[in-house]
């Protein structure tokens, strides 16, 4: 027909926190997107997309998508609203952020954000900006890879590694904490390429996950344990000589003092801490430390726990004591965020130098605490939330519920879905997604830069990050010329580092390519010959870093406050350890658990128990129960299961409380406590006990 456009294939990528980073294509006919599908010429992601992104279009056209403003007109929580221009949105946020400046200062107000839309952009540029330029209280952002990221720093200056794609190469491949096939799906197929040349894969996890089951062997310790499997694992590869004493003598520091310590956990008492066999122990340090080449694998999970950074700490020693780094795709491969931090020129973003000197930090995971604090000076009285659901993701849910119902706090919610969190805004705006706007995306699970492009225009009156918090500082008054940037200028800025790994690469190449790879050499073996990022050059496993800030300077198990061995008057009342696990398919922490073929799809929230804790409580498979603490508690149905240990129960992390059974979820339950170095969460560090609802 006359007038109608030609489809176009419009390059892109998909935005979430999630390692794998998929380059989609989006097509487009009329102004309209039709199909999104992964790339095929991507060498990381391969074309493939997960069950979450798949349908990615149904989010851009869902019928209960937010597209206009909205002001509350009901009380906080009840959901009434009415609909507003954005004139008289800015007019009202501008005016009522001022009044709380002038009373109060800049500290008043708390920014709230995380990782809804993960590009640079759209989650740390224009919005950081204005932040800075108002003297907001800083959010300390370390509800996910920040504790596991201070721990392999402690051992080697920086979590640099093994380039994912090597891993194909190794003949051992131990995969700790990570549920690939769940949560790095991509990395996976160079996992299986592998074990089709002969490699033993080994996945190190409490729960009997997707990726165990696919494994050749699962080693399952009690949750918060890693740490004395590690120690456990030294004492057998130095009680049998197999350490490269070559690799230690030359580049570690503190073997003597590692040695002495690890003596300190023969098999028995490891086997006692992580309720594994001595003979499973030494197998797997014996298969480790011979098979070559060798890598870890660290996921993120096992963070979540008080003592996280030391267990990461701990195991990044291993590769070291092994000389497992010689090898190409031998060491440890934890996140790539850091070639990117390296490489891009974050701090233009940012511009962290428009913040006054002095002002106070809130650590994200406090955030309930800081709402509810009667004594915090100044009182947080304005909160701005945009890429995250502070009421479905934060821990110690109830408190986070209670400081969202205050009257006198002025929220704003910029959002694409009415989440539990906009429920108790003052005003909800809306949010582009992906295909609406300029977005650059690094990665935390591969080495490949990519640019996104606006596939469509914005749909209602939906606007990006970037152009929200434009809009604001300019009804502000604030005219300082980064406040105005586009995002073409914000793209521009951040290539500008002058770094060898960007070499090459160009808004121009991005725009044409749609991704690039970082300039790395072929064979990439980071710390072959040491030069680690360590004061000493060296892997240290004796680390007087550690020391200075109070902590142990040597590896070091340690139970968890909240734990049946850190607190047993405690354990008598909750004798159960709940691990609250992203083992949801079809949601990506919140994002997707209010959309009805994601629900559907997962069909409500179960909690799986052992059969033997199960029937110690009268419970069978499929009853409605009662899992609960001081905290608070969670109505949700059983599945008894061999996938957990006695002892320990596990439930889907992400659910929304208001599409949950009992009106919570599983962060209802989780303490807001800190880990022991990066200020990340514990919510791993929780007991429950499970009960039939009437009881």
């Amino acid at each position: 027909m006359a007038g109608t456009e030609i489809p176009v294939q419009v390059r892109g990528a998909c935005p979430h926190n999630c390692p794998d980073r998929c380059a989609w294509l989006v097509t487009v006919k009329d102004g309209v997107a039709t199909e999104l599908r992964g790339d095929p010429d991507h060498p990381f992601t391969r074309g493939g997309l997960c069950a979450k992104v798949d349908h990615y279009l149904e989010r851009v056209y869902d019928p209960n998508r937010l597209l206009y403003p909205l002001k509350r007109t009901g009380p906080k929580g009840s959901g009434s609203f009415e609909r507003v221009s954005w004139d008289e949105a800015l007019d009202g946020i501008a005016s009522r952020l001022a009044e709380i400046i002038d009373e109060h200062g800049g500290e008043a107000v708390l920014p709230c954000f995380f990782s809804g839309t993960l590009g640079l952009l759209q989650n740390e540029s224009m919005s950081e900006r204005f932040f800075a330029r108002i003297g907001s209280t800083k959010l300390e952002r370390t509800l996910c890879g920040t504790t596991s990221w201070w721990g392999v720093e402690a051992t080697q200056g920086s979590a640099l590694g093994v380039r994912p794609e090597d891993m194909a190469l190794d003949d051992f491949i131990v995969l700790w904490g990570s549920n690939a096939i769940v949560t790095n799906l991509h990395q996976w197929p160079f996992i299986r390429e592998a074990r089709s040349r002969g490699a033993t894969i080994v996945v190190v996890d409490p729960l009997k996950t997707r990726t165990a089951q696919a494994a050749d062997e699962h080693i399952q310790p009690f949750p918060g344990t890693d740490t004395a499997l590690a120690l456990g694992m030294m004492n057998v590869i130095l009680a049998e000589g197999l350490q490269d004493e070559d690799y230690i003598s030359r580049h570690t520091l503190g073997f003597e003092r590692l040695e002495e310590r690890v003596r300190e956990y023969p098999l028995p008492r490891v086997s006692s801490i992580t309720g594994l066999d001595q003979e499973k122990i030494e197998w797997f340090a014996r298969s480790y430390a011979t098979r070559k080449p060798s890598c870890i694998q660290l996921g993120i999970g096992m963070e979540k726990h008080s003592h996280g950074a030391m267990t990461y700490r701990t195991v990044s020693c291993l590769p070291a004591l092994t000389g497992a780094w010689r090898d190409r795709g031998g060491g440890l491969f934890h996140l790539t965020f850091d070639y990117f931090d390296d490489a891009v020129a974050y701090r233009a973003l940012a511009r962290p130098d428009l913040r006054p000197n002095g002002v106070r930090e809130v650590n994200i995971v406090r955030v309930g605490k800081a709402l509810t604090d009667p004594a915090l000076d100044p009182p947080i009285r304005s909160l701005i939330v945009y890429n995250c659901n502070p009421a479905t993701i934060l821990p110690n849910q109830g408190l986070v519920l209670e400081g969202l119902t205050r009257e006198d706090l002025f929220t704003v919610v910029h959002e694409q879905f009415m989440t539990d969190t906009a429920l108790y805004a003052d005003y909800v705006l809306p949010a582009t997604t992906e295909v609406e706007h300029l977005d650059l995306l690094t990665a935390y699970g591969h080495t490949y830069l990519t640019l996104n492009l606006p596939a469509i225009p914005p749909v209602g009156e939906a606007v990006a990050n970037t152009e929200f918090f434009r809009r604001l500082a300019a009804r502000m008054g604030l005219d300082d010329p980064c406040l105005s940037d586009t995002d073409e200028d914000l793209v521009r800025q951040a290539l500008e580092s002058n770094h060898p790994y960007l070499d090459g690469i160009t808004l121009e190449r991005l725009e044409e390519e749609g991704w690039a790879p970082l300039s790395l050499p072929e064979d990439w073996r980071p710390f072959a010959e040491g030069g680690f990022h360590t004061p000493s050059g060296k892997a240290e496993f004796f680390a007087q870093r550690l020391a200075d800030e109070g902590l142990d300077p040597l590896p070091q198990y340690q139970p968890a406050p909240e734990s049946p061995q850190g607190d047993a008057g405690l354990a008598d009342r909750f004798p159960l350890i709940v691990i609250t696990a992203k083992s949801a398919l079809h949601f990506l922490n919140s994002s997707y658990s209010g959309m009805p073929r994601h629900l559907k799809a997962e069909k409500e929230p179960l909690l799986e128990i052992h059969p033997h804790d199960a029937e110690a409580r009268g419970l069978s498979d499929g009853d409605m129960a009662r899992a609960f603490n001081d905290r608070g508690e969670v109505l949700i149905r059983i599945r008894v299961s061999d996938r957990v240990r006695p002892g320990v129960v596990s439930m889907p992390f992400g659910w929304w409380a208001s599409k949950s059974p009992g009106g919570t979820a599983a962060n209802a339950l989780t303490p807001d406590g800190t880990s022991d170095r990066g200020g990340g969460p514990v919510f791993y560090d929780t007991l429950v006990e499970v009960a039939a609802t009437g009881g």
